[in-house]
């Protein structure tokens, strides 16, 4: 394991993280933080040249749907069942002097 993780690297994880780590399980930490330091030296080892770099393996396209218009303009419809209305909106009660 040539990454070697610090007790100061761990303290500072743990603050960063808002985690209280016991002895046991700050060893723990140290040992899997280097364990994935060790895999991305690993993948660093990889010939990557001609790789298009990318955010995401697969494609990403737009999944939004068309801004269409359905139902129109009910306002006269809604309103029918105001009890009062005044200028094409529903009157109600002042509740703010």
């Amino acid at each position: 394991m040539a990454n070697i993780i610090s007790d100061k690297t761990i303290d500072y994880v743990g603050i960063l993280a808002k985690l209280e780590l016991s002895p046991r399980e700050k060893e723990e930490a140290k040992r899997d933080m280097g364990r994935m330091l060790d895999y991305i030296d690993k993948l660093n080892e990889l010939d990557t040249t001609g790789v298009e770099p990318m955010s995401h393996v697969f494609p990403v396209n737009n999944v939004f749907r068309q801004d269409i218009v359905a139902g129109g303009d009910q306002r006269d419809a809604i309103l029918a069942n105001a009890p009062e209305k005044k200028d094409g909106a529903f009157k109600v009660p002042k509740t703010v002097e």
